[in-house]
């Protein structure tokens, strides 16, 4: 969407916005948009544009109408939490009996209905009507469950909090892991548990809001399928690896605490110039805290501490790579249109990847679906992952079992100047934007010249609406909402750290990047 900066009318633009051709209609559109809202509120001109703005729902034909019901959809949101909204929820309200009228005689699968969709979901004090008017259309599973949600008020008794997106739906949990949910939010106060609710519901109106959006301008998407995975009947345990499995990278590692030579054996690492003992288990050294020898703590108990981490929400692995993932890709690369496909990112690496002499990393590797290309790439005798969530190491464990992993932070990487052959860091430097400069600095620092770095990250969307619904999503790691990256900052960091970008590319929001240490930097 493009939008000039002549002022115009709003009349004015709306009867511009009508006569458009279809070649025209996105521009047309984005002017419009622009003299009404903006990602930081509406405009002067918003409220008295509202009546025109419903009005024109009876003159336009269908492709505009769900252009109109983005754009309103807009306003009522620009007013979210208010508990009843404000004036503009009032004036886009006048319009419902219309808005669900629209609704009858239409399916689901229909770029009108999921705008309309998107908008009718900012009214929960019209829930029954709403859901009454939406019953015909036979909605898919996931997007009655949004709708639903979003039409929902919080109950302050029994709070259901975080398992949202992409839809709730997707959330089949077992006994255990409501039991570890309702822990959590038993310890919130009322007001953390009314923050928690909003930030859910406005990421489930960011992902049906942009959904709306693409199906407007290009069709219904077909979404990747979601094939939830039923939990393991028993905790899935990763194979052990015997002390020589990080021995091979002594020399390489080193102490979180002083930065000193780590030495190993059966129950993990030791630091010897700061004595402080790192516990493993089950393939895993966990770097991210340490015991000193006078320490109160017992390793055993440390020790029992690791694999009570490892035990917990085992299936959260398994839901990352076959469902939050591919939804991910879809807000933050604007994949609706499924141009980025797992073998598209496979080839990526294989390609790219050509480490020097040395140990590879695999940084962030979550549950493992990229380790896996990297070790068939470079071969996993050579590989180390890294990540800080201990559930997602165990899905990668159980599924590498020959792959050693460490958790420690990417922003105080544990390894010695100049060490590691490569590099990989894929779909994950979002993961802590505002580190990100840090994390990459690290990454220039542990490289050996001529070494490799592999990354695919997102950008910020160009459309201004795209990109107000890619930072609508409040995750739990990013409860003041999702951070992407400008691609000049990117490249300023990568030449600060000492490294050349030797490609660029990507689609949409995405963009993968290979650079090598070159020299200088951090």
């Amino acid at each position: 969407m493009t939008v000039t900066t002549a002022r115009s009318s709003v009349a004015e633009l709306l009867g511009s916005f009508a006569q458009a051709t279809p070649a025209q209609l996105p521009e047309a559109f984005g002017r419009l948009t622009a003299s009404v809202w903006s990602a930081d509120g509406p405009t002067a001109d918003a409220l008295s544009a509202v009546p025109a703005l419903v009005a024109r729902l009876d003159e336009v034909d269908d492709a505009r109408k769900g252009y109109l019901a983005i754009v309103l959809g807009l306003l009522v949101q620009s007013e979210f939490p208010a508990a009843e909204g404000g004036p503009l929820t009032a004036a886009v309200r006048s319009g419902l009996d219309r808005y669900l009228e629209l609704l009858h005689g239409r399916t689901g699968q229909d770029p009108l209905s999921l705008a309309l969709l998107y908008l009718l979901s900012h009214f929960p004090g019209d829930r029954e009507r709403v859901l009454a008017a939406a019953e015909p259309l036979g909605l898919d599973p996931h997007d009655r469950s949004r709708l639903d949600r979003c039409l929902q008020r919080l109950d302050p008794d029994r709070p259901d909090l975080g398992r949202v997106w992409p839809s709730p739906m997707v959330w089949r949990l077992d006994d255990d892991e409501r039991s570890f949910d309702q822990e959590w939010i038993s310890k919130l106060t009322a007001e953390q548990t009314q923050v928690n609710w909003d930030n859910d519901t406005r990421t489930v109106l960011a992902y049906t809001g942009m959904r709306a959006y693409w199906a407007v301008r290009n069709g219904v998407p077909e979404e990747t399928s979601y094939p939830v995975p039923a939990p393991p009947a028993e905790p899935v345990e990763a194979p052990e690896l015997d002390g020589t499995a990080f021995a091979r990278y002594e020399g390489a590692l080193r102490c979180p605490s002083c930065h000193g030579d780590l030495g190993f054996g059966p129950g993990g690492a030791r630091c010897a110039p700061c004595a402080t003992t790192y516990p493993g288990a089950r393939g895993l050294l966990d770097l991210s805290a340490g015991i000193r020898d006078n320490a109160a703590d017992d390793p055993e108990d440390v020790t029992a501490d690791l694999l009570q981490k490892l035990s917990e929400m085992p299936s959260m692995g398994l839901y990352y790579e076959s469902v939050l993932r591919p939804a991910f890709l879809r807000i933050a690369g604007l994949n609706w249109g499924n141009e980025v496909l797992p073998g598209d990112e496979d080839a990526y690496l294989a390609e790219h990847i050509a480490p020097v002499d040395g140990p590879v990393l695999d940084l962030a590797a979550g549950a493992g679906r990229w380790t896996e290309v990297v070790a068939r790439t470079v071969g996993p005798d050579r590989l180390v992952a890294q990540d800080m969530g201990a559930p997602m190491l165990t899905a990668l464990r159980a599924r590498l079992p020959e792959v050693p992993a460490v958790m420690a932070s990417a922003l105080d990487l544990p390894y010695q100047d100049g060490t590691l052959g490569a590099v990989n860091c894929w779909n994950a430097l979002q993961a802590f934007p505002e580190q990100a400069d840090t994390a990459i600095a690290e990454i220039g620092r542990v490289l050996r010249p001529g070494g490799t770095f592999t990354m695919m990250t997102f950008l910020w969307a160009d459309d201004p609406i795209d990109r107000y619904f890619q930072g609508g999503h409040h995750f739990p790691s990013r409860p003041a909402g999702m951070l992407l990256f400008e691609l000049a900052e990117l490249k300023r960091w990568l030449s600060d750290a000492g490294m050349t970008v030797r490609e660029l590319s990507g689609p949409g929001s995405f963009v993968f990047v290979t650079a090598e240490r070159t020299g200088g930097g951090a």
